[in-house]
């Protein structure tokens, strides 16, 4: 719960009793690798926050095919950005590709400390903000990027899990076969 609470502070100012009315409402929750936070199809009933452990973004291709859209790491928010306060229905599935430890919020509290906390809608905004910056920061260089260059822009953007994730995971996210990574892999060694 602190690292969610510091990560708050560092997007603005709570008092004790507004930071002890957000933990009320809070439960630390575990997703086994593999499990899905939210599904394609499926209402949305939780806005979390990751204190440990990746997770991804993905959905199918007309051939039927994963794709993985982007990560998602420690010290993040997860919440529909467009619709943060009311149910939503996923268009992407979010899955657990580490075992992750969350804060976890039902959507009804999450609505009850943004009735009852003044400032919430503004630190959540300047939150979702600087997330939507970062999405954008890491995926549209790979637009005009060749395969070795999305790999190195990869690993300078994502530091901390490219040791933690499959490289089928990876590959799908640069858009390249799994084959093309292990030889751009090995070329940069």
């Amino acid at each position: 719960m602190k690292e969610f609470i510091d990560f708050l502070l560092n997007n603005g100012n709570l008092t004790q009793p507004q930071i002890a009315y957000v933990e009320s409402k809070a439960t630390a929750s575990v997703l086994l690798k593999d499990e899905h936070f939210w599904e394609i199809g499926k209402a949305s009933k939780h806005v979390g926050f990751i204190t440990e452990g990746v997770l991804r973004v993905y959905d199918y291709n007309h051939k039927g095919e994963e794709v993985t859209s982007y990560f998602i790491e420690e010290n993040h928010l997860i919440t529909d950005w467009e619709n943060s306060d009311g149910s939503f229905i996923p268009v992407a599935n979010l899955q657990a590709i580490t075992d992750c430890k969350l804060v976890v919020f039902s959507k009804k509290d999450w609505i009850d400390i943004s009735d009852n906390i003044a400032c919430w809608n503004g630190i959540i905004q300047k939150i979702i903000t600087k997330h939507k910056t970062e999405k954008l920061d890491r995926r549209s260089p790979l637009v005009s990027q060749d395969a070795t260059e999305r790999y190195l822009s990869f690993l300078h953007k994502y530091p901390n899990i490219v040791n933690r994730i499959p490289l089928s995971y990876v590959a799908s996210y640069l858009g390249i076969r799994q084959q093309s990574l292990s030889r751009v892999r090995k070329s940069i060694r």
